[in-house]
Parts: structure tokens; C-alpha cells; sequence
């Protein structure tokens, strides 16, 4: 009997030690969430800041939407605090603690989620959010590709046309090399620091920069492509 008693003293350790620590977890999140956050569709066509407070509020936690959220995203009318559910759930909830939009996270500070029969929308701290549309800004306009050796393969044009979810258009210049114009890119985006150029068959080329303010395509090879700023 006292092995069996051994036995559940040590599950019940077990389960307060994972109790203990998913309160954590959800405790470690709620303080993460507190500050800006920019509540976007997935092509950041539509903005709103949200302000995330620790006050209490009802059911959940106090926030500011800005004036623009509503004309922006008018589901967010019927937000008016936020909550943390389970471990990893960010909820903005309406008067009565009823999700208007639940949020999981997929990558550090940025975070999806989903309206039936609207979409994903995207929520991300708000100076990432905005460092991120400037980088993109900077990438607008034309580039050339050029082989290691600094010959002219390409000459391509980095728009902000919207071509489908988180992607935009690129358009090539006449006359490129034969591999390029086989690849043959329609859209392209950046994604955490590479530009990512796609064609339509599905093809993707990945480009990272370099140390000295160029972008290679990786993985790198003996005779490497570069895209150069024009």
C-alpha cells in the first residue's frame, strides 16, 4: 500500500506542477501583451492601434481601440476589453466576456486570428509592426540581379501592388538571363529579413543580406546571385 501511496503523491506533484505552471505561462503572457499593438488585416491594407492596459475591466482587462479601428475594422465596435484564456489564447471580448476575435500566437509577437467568414487578421507589436511596413517601404522600386563576379543578369521592379494574401507584385525587365527568366517571379514579400521572390508555378527564390548591403540567395553557391539596389 505504501508503494501505491508513493505512487499517487508522486502524480498529484505532478499535475500542482503543471498547474503551476501553465498559471504561469498565462501570467508570463498577460504581462507580455500590456503596451501598443497593431490589430491588421494579413496584407496590413487595414491598420488599427490597440492599446492593452492591466486594469481591470468586467471580464477582462481594459484597452483603447483608436478613433480610425472602427471605419478601419468595424468588428472592432464590439470589442471593449481583453482577456488571456487557456495558455496562449489573447481574446478581445465584447460587454458580456464573448470572444469578438480569439488570438493564438505563430511567431515571437505576432499573433493570428481568425473571422468566419471574413478572414485572418493579424496582431503584432505595434514598433515591429511599424519597422516592418518602413523596411517594406524601402524595398519598393527597381533592383538588378548580378552574378558573383558583378555581371548584370536581370534587371526586376519590387512593387506594392497587392497580389494575394501577405505577397505583392514584381515584374521583370526585358532581356534577363535564361535561369531567371525560366524562374520567371509574379509576386514577392518580406519575410523576417529575406526578400522572397515567387513564381507562379510555386517556385521560391530566398534572398538574405549581407554585410555589405547587397542580398544573396541562399543557400549560397559558387556562383551565387545578388540583388543590388537601383
Amino acid at each position: 500500500m505504501s508503494g501505491l501511496r508513493g505512487v499517487a503523491f508522486a502524480v498529484a506533484a505532478c499535475l500542482a506542477a503543471i498547474g503551476i505552471a501553465r498559471a504561469q505561462d498565462a501570467t508570463t503572457l498577460k504581462k507580455e501583451m500590456l503596451g501598443q499593438w497593431e490589430l491588421s488585416t494579413t496584407e496590413r491594407s487595414k491598420t488599427c492601434v490597440v492599446t492593452m492596459k492591466g486594469d481591470p475591466a468586467g471580464q477582462g482587462f481594459k484597452l483603447e481601440l483608436e478613433p480610425a479601428c472602427k471605419a478601419a475594422l468595424p468588428f472592432t465596435k464590439d470589442i471593449v476589453a481583453w482577456s488571456v484564456r487557456g495558455l496562449d489564447i489573447v481574446r478581445l471580448q465584447d460587454a458580456t466576456g464573448e470572444s469578438v476575435i480569439d488570438f493564438t500566437e505563430v511567431e515571437a509577437g505576432i499573433f493570428e486570428g481568425l473571422r468566419q467568414g471574413e478572414g485572418v487578421y493579424i496582431l503584432q507589436d505595434l514598433a515591429a509592426a511599424r519597422s516592418m511596413a518602413k523596411s517594406m517601404d524601402q524595398m519598393i522600386g527597381d533592383w538588378s540581379i548580378v552574378r558573383g563576379n558583378g555581371q548584370p543578369v536581370c534587371g526586376l521592379t519590387l512593387t506594392n501592388t497587392e497580389a494575394g494574401p501577405d505577397n505583392f507584385q514584381v515584374f521583370l525587365k526585358p532581356r534577363c538571363d535564361a535561369t531567371i527568366a525560366q524562374f520567371n517571379p509574379t509576386q514577392w514579400r518580406l519575410e523576417r529579413g529575406q526578400i522572397i521572390l515567387m513564381s507562379k508555378s510555386g517556385d521560391v527564390w530566398q534572398f538574405e543580406a549581407d554585410d555589405n548591403a547587397q542580398w544573396r540567395r541562399v543557400p549560397d553557391a559558387a556562383d551565387p546571385l545578388i540583388m543590388l539596389r537601383q
